[in-house]
């Protein structure tokens, strides 16, 4: 049983705890139950939400030191610095060995304990410059959705910080596990930390043609040889239109959205399958299993046969809700 423990604070984002509860803290029909979710405060007590009500929150610091995932869901104001106890909580739990995770400002009470210098990490766009102005050992990216450094991960905004639990899930459990979660929760089961955030564009943007019809083309066929030629050519646009709706729509380009699908449909083969490897990579466009081993070491830093070896290890029933 994998132990989550959200550390908040007044005033909290009932939403960034809502939805962290929603991934960890749920039993589903159908599904091993591996996340014993807990809520803790550094005073134990009524604790004021922005949402206009208290919630009562029993449990002080001390949870953090039972937690094998640490989540900061929000850090508000985000300009006031958690207190030395705080502080020396989240360092213990990271000291020991526990993932420490932010959602949007959250990244500031990880950076205030030292736990982001001379790393790569993200927040709301809204708040990077301030962040960046406050923590100069931390290398701010404001474009990403999130950044996972295995020990450590930070989240854009709210919506991103979905992306990041729903991440996380995945290395934890699998893609089938995190995909039936999805489907409970009625939402797209990964986004790649890399995609842009969705900040305010500098002048309105016109988004003029939906791509869910092609994604669903391509979604079935990506066993042939799908290009972005042929994409565009069954879209009715040019490959720069193609480029510019992806960006806008998805946050990413034609290319790196199909080897994605194409990753995750071989993923869901792994953990669901004895296939060869050749096979697997035939079904899912990748062509050979050499193809399949180098994309998988770039995405993952994993080879398929360990992903395999992890994720079928147990039997699992994943019936549908």
């Amino acid at each position: 049983m994998h132990r989550v423990a959200a550390l908040v604070r007044p005033p909290q984002s009932a939403f960034e705890l809502g939805f962290t509860a929603q991934v960890f803290g749920i039993e589903r029909a159908g599904l091993p139950v591996r996340y014993a979710f807990r809520v803790c405060t550094e005073s134990p007590g009524p604790v004021a939400t922005l949402a206009g009500y208290d919630m009562l929150v029993a449990e002080g610091l001390d949870a953090l030191d039972e937690a094998d995932t640490v989540v900061v869901p929000g850090w508000l104001p985000a300009g006031r610095p958690p207190s030395p106890g705080v502080v020396h909580a989240l360092r213990r739990s990271h000291a020991r060995g526990a993932r420490v995770v932010s959602i949007c400002s959250g990244a500031f009470a990880l950076a205030h304990a030292g736990l982001l210098d001379g790393r790569t990490a993200t927040t709301h766009w809204a708040l990077t410059d301030e962040f960046a102005a406050a923590f100069p050992r931390v290398e701010v990216d404001p474009d990403v959705l999130y950044v996972d450094h295995g020990d450590v991960a930070t989240s854009a905004g709210a919506g991103a910080g979905i992306d990041l639990c729903m991440h996380l899930l995945r290395t934890d459990q699998g893609a089938r596990y995190a995909a039936h979660v999805a489907r409970t929760m009625v939402m797209p089961p990964h986004r790649e930390g890399g995609q842009l955030q969705y900040s305010a564009p500098p002048h309105p943007v016109q988004i003029d043609g939906t791509l869910a019809p092609l994604l669903d083309w391509i979604a079935g066929r990506l066993g042939e040889p799908v290009t972005v030629e042929g994409m565009a050519a069954h879209a009715g646009v040019s490959t720069r239109t193609l480029a510019r709706r992806f960006a806008e729509q998805l946050g990413t380009s034609p290319g790196q959205w199909l080897l994605t699908r194409r990753i995750a449909a071989a993923r869901d083969l792994l953990e669901s399958s004895d296939l060869p490897l050749d096979a697997i990579a035939r079904r899912v466009g990748l062509s050979s299993a050499t193809n399949l081993r180098r994309r998988f070491l770039n995405t993952l830093g994993t080879t398929p046969g360990a992903y395999r070896r992890t994720f079928r290890a147990a039997p699992r029933r994943l019936d549908s809700p």
